[in-house]
């Protein structure tokens, strides 16, 4: 290692380091990290980018550089991550919230009406970067967040803590399993449920990438044999816990529309339409109660 690197030469080797085969986002990586390590806006690396960075600096981020080639992903390693402009704090509880869960998002507020007062609810909720993102965009919705991972629901009511005031007045977190609990069933009905719920076939986990397989929790990962399974337990009691005319709204795997729109009608669920992401894959259905 040279005796000193500008901020410039430093972020150009660590994406060196980074470009691996496993890695399609080494520069991106690379730039996360370093302003991290250096407590650094973009716009104030870009400002001293041919300043000599502080030798301090060049250690921690060969700290971090090493732990990115383990495949922890970046998330994890600084503990945020952006989701529809706001960030949410992660950890090994969670799922890292993820661009293609925004097709969720857009798919929601389409739907739900402005300055109206209304209820949500997110089950899996755990980073509760969907709930929270619906209720920062729609200012006078309440809503409860489920989840059965305790140190889950510890981590949303952080990110609640951190978005702002009136939203944290405005959610419930819970621990169940679904909405199996007891205490949920004598809630009043609401007008939409939210899930990402676990749809990976569980002989499939152990071809995912590394940064999933090994980094994120298995409990918000396994679907079960054929990945239907959080979808069998949960979309005949959302019906019941909806308004008429309410609607529940469900990521899926990209090949599970066809077989959850079955189980949306089978349960008696209208208008079941789908939604894709940005690579043009099935990501959401969107179904409503009559």
């Amino acid at each position: 290692m040279s005796a000193s690197l500008s901020f410039e030469a430093l972020q150009r080797r660590m994406t060196q380091h980074l470009d691996v085969p496993q890695n399609a986002t080494a520069a991106l990586d690379a730039r996360l990290l370093l302003e991290h390590a250096s407590g650094l806006s973009p716009t104030a690396l870009a400002m001293q980018a041919k300043q000599d960075a502080p030798a301090a600096l060049i250690q921690e981020t060969d700290a971090l550089l090493a732990l990115r080639l383990t495949g922890m992903p970046v998330a994890k390693i600084i503990g945020h991550k952006e989701f529809w402009g706001r960030r949410f704090y992660v950890s090994a509880s969670v799922l890292d919230p993820r661009s293609d869960s925004e097709t969720l998002i857009e798919t929601a507020l389409a739907v739900l009406p402005k300055n109206v007062p209304l209820r949500l609810m997110d089950l899996g909720t755990g980073s509760g970067c969907l709930l929270l993102t619906l209720l920062a965009e729609r200012p006078l919705a309440r809503g409860v967040g489920i989840d059965k991972s305790r140190a889950a629901l510890s981590m949303a009511r952080r990110n609640a803590h951190q978005l702002a005031p009136n939203i944290r007045r405005r959610v419930a977190l819970r621990h169940g399993d679904w909405l199996t609990d007891a205490p949920l069933n004598a809630d009043e009905p609401v007008d939409m449920i939210v899930t990402n719920p676990p749809y990976i076939e569980s002989r499939a986990i152990a071809t995912l990438d590394r940064d999933v397989r090994l980094f994120d929790p298995r409990l918000a990962l396994d679907g079960g044999a054929d990945g239907l399974g959080p979808y069998r337990k949960l979309i005949a009691p959302g019906l019941q816990r909806l308004k008429s005319g309410g609607y529940m709204v469900l990521e899926i795997g990209a090949t599970q529309a066809d077989a959850i729109s079955k189980l949306l009608a089978a349960a008696g669920f209208v208008d079941i339409a789908r939604r894709q992401d940005l690579a043009g894959r099935d990501r959401v259905l969107i179904a409503a109660k009559p």
